[in-house]
């Protein structure tokens, strides 16, 4: 197989009023998990041309099925990762970068910086 495990299609919508298909889970040593460009919560908008939309679940399983050997995926990535169902967004969350995006790469820069100080002083 592909790797990797499907929800969606028209008669399973996995976020409300969308009927597309997504990635729900990355099989580990699978050909997607290998290949490390296909992520969990990835819409999959075509699979080899064909376009996945308004498809029934069972329908767009069986497209990846008899996809072939050699297979071209066209995804949408999801924005951030979240708990629950891609594009559900809970009262009350903000968009943007989350605080740790921030906070550990000016904190990597501190430290170097306080290291680089150090340095400087024991060869005074």
């Amino acid at each position: 197989g592909l790797g990797f495990n499907i929800v969606g299609g028209t008669d399973q919508q996995y976020v409300s009023n969308d009927s597309s298909i997504y990635v729900s889970r990355i099989k580990k040593d699978g050909a997607a998990y290998l290949d490390g460009r296909l992520q969990e919560g990835d819409k999959i908008l075509a699979v080899n041309g064909r376009d996945l939309k308004d498809l029934r679940h069972k329908d767009a399983v069986e497209l990846f099925r008899n996809a072939g050997y050699d297979v071209s995926l066209k995804i949408q990535r999801r924005l951030q990762p979240q708990n629950g169902p891609v594009g559900h967004r809970g009262d009350g969350e903000s968009g943007g970068l989350p605080l740790a995006a921030i906070l550990v790469p000016g904190l990597a820069l501190a430290a170097a910086a306080v290291w680089i100080l150090l340095r400087y002083r024991q060869r005074m």
